[in-house]
C-alpha cells in the first residue's frame, strides 16, 4: 500500500491541497487547547500542520514515507512541529488511552479490516475523547470528484455506525452531498459519510 501512495505523492505539488478539510476545522473546535491528536493516513500532512498550528499536539501517521517527507516540509513551510510514523495500520495500533482525539479523513480501508482498526482507533481516546471522520460513502462511485473505484473501500453509514457502537457515543452520523475542494485528487460534488464519536466521560 505504501509503495501506491509513494508513487502518487512523488507528482508535483500537493495531491489533496495544502489547506484542511473543512470538516475537521469545523469539528476541531470541540477539542480542547493543547490536544494529543492522533491522525492515522494523513497523507500529506494538510490536516496535521493545520491542527498543529492551533495549538495541538500531533502525531501523522502514513504508510508513504514520501507522503511523511511532504508533510515534514509543510510544518517546516507554516512553522509548527508534528510528529510522524510510517506504519500500515493492518500490524499498527495506538496504545489505549493515549489520545484525546483522533481524526480520520479519508482512510479508506478494506471492510475486513476496516472494523478492528476502528475498534482500536476507539481504544486509543481518553475518556471524554473525540473521534472525527470523513469518508467517501458508497455513493461516491457516480461521481467524478476523488475517491477509491473499489466498492469494498467505500463506507455505507449503517457500517460505519456499527464499528463504533457500544465504544463511543454517536454525536452525529451523516450521509449525503458535499463539494469539494481539495487540490486536484478532491474536487467538485461527492458523497460522503460524517461521523464524529465521543468516549464516554
Amino acid at each position: 500500500m505504501g509503495s501506491f501512495w509513494d508513487q502518487r505523492y512523488a507528482e508535483p505539488g500537493y495531491k489533496y491541497g495544502t489547506e484542511p478539510n473543512a470538516f475537521v476545522v469545523e469539528q476541531a473546535t470541540r477539542l480542547e487547547p493543547g490536544s494529543c491528536v492522533l491522525l492515522p493516513g494523513d497523507g500529506e500532512g494538510r490536516n496535521s500542520v493545520w491542527l498543529a498550528g492551533q495549538g495541538h499536539n500531533v502525531l501523522a501517521i502514513d504508510a508513504s514515507g514520501v507522503g511523511l517527507d511532504k508533510a515534514r516540509a509543510l510544518a517546516v513551510e507554516r512553522g509548527v512541529q508534528i510528529a510522524t510514523m510510517q506504519a500500515d495500520l493492518d500490524d499498527w495500533q495506538p496504545g489505549p488511552a493515549s489520545a484525546d482525539a483522533v481524526v480520520l479523513v479519508y482512510l479508506h480501508l478494506p471492510s475486513a479490516l476496516r472494523p478492528t482498526v476502528h475498534r482500536q482507533l476507539a481504544r486509543a481516546l481518553v475518556p471524554g475523547g473525540w473521534l472525527i471522520l470523513e469518508a467517501f460513502e458508497p455513493a461516491q462511485l457516480g461521481c467524478s470528484s476523488g475517491g477509491p473505484g473499489d466498492p469494498d473501500l467505500l463506507y455505507p453509514l449503517d457500517e460505519l455506525e456499527a464499528d463504533f457502537r457500544n465504544r463511543l457515543e454517536t454525536v452525529m452520523a451523516w450521509s449525503g452531498e458535499v463539494t469539494l475542494d481539495e487540490g486536484a485528487g478532491h474536487r467538485g460534488p461527492a458523497r460522503v459519510v460524517r461521523y464524529v464519536g465521543r468516549r464516554a466521560a
